[in-house]
């Protein structure tokens, strides 16, 4: 039996959930540490495609440029929201389909050339995925006063809207108007 496996589809899935939603709803070109945000989405997806596997036996994806998962390095190619959509989209189902092929035993082995565990990729990637989805969550929570919707179990999912309504933006009292 996978129970194991079973788990972690379980987990993963409102994981994409959330990064969709981050992407619905961020601003793409606003600045985060002097990169715009897109290029943060970009870096999170690529980690979540290259290392949720194996990343010593990985491809990159055709509109990758060398260094372009590293939002400090200057890039040459600019991605739609439709095409990080479209990304997240193909990962999601790559994934699903690699843990289709797992057996809880193999969470324990190390694939090829690799010296992690399947196991310590998934956990890595859950950490790394949540990360980034919560620091553009934080992005849209300042711009617009509303934090987007976060899940965390698939069947509590209702695509009733994308954003939190009881999140509003502060007022800021100036003296003069005080």
């Amino acid at each position: 039996m996978n129970e194991l496996v079973e788990v972690i589809k379980g987990t993963v899935k409102p994981n994409f959930i959330n990064i969709r939603t981050s992407l619905q709803t961020y601003d793409r070109d606003a600045l985060c540490c002097g990169a715009p945000c897109w290029r943060w989405a970009y870096h999170a997806l690529h980690s979540a495609d290259k290392w949720f596997i194996n990343p010593f036996m990985y491809d990159e994806p055709d509109f990758h440029e060398e260094g372009m998962d590293n939002p400090d390095n200057p890039t040459g190619v600019v991605l739609s929201d439709e095409q990080l959509l479209s990304y997240l989209d193909q990962i999601e189902q790559k994934t699903l389909d690699y843990l289709d092929s797992l057996s809880d035993e193999m969470l324990y082995e190390k694939p090829e050339k690799c010296p992690y565990t399947r196991m310590e990729l998934v956990l890595r990637q859950y950490r790394h995925l949540s990360f980034h989805t919560g620091m553009l969550n934080a992005q849209t929570a300042l711009a617009v006063g509303r934090f987007p919707v976060w899940i965390s179990e698939e069947s509590q999912y209702i695509d009733d809207g994308i954003f939190f309504g009881r999140y509003r933006k502060k007022q800021i009292t100036t003296p003069a108007s005080a």
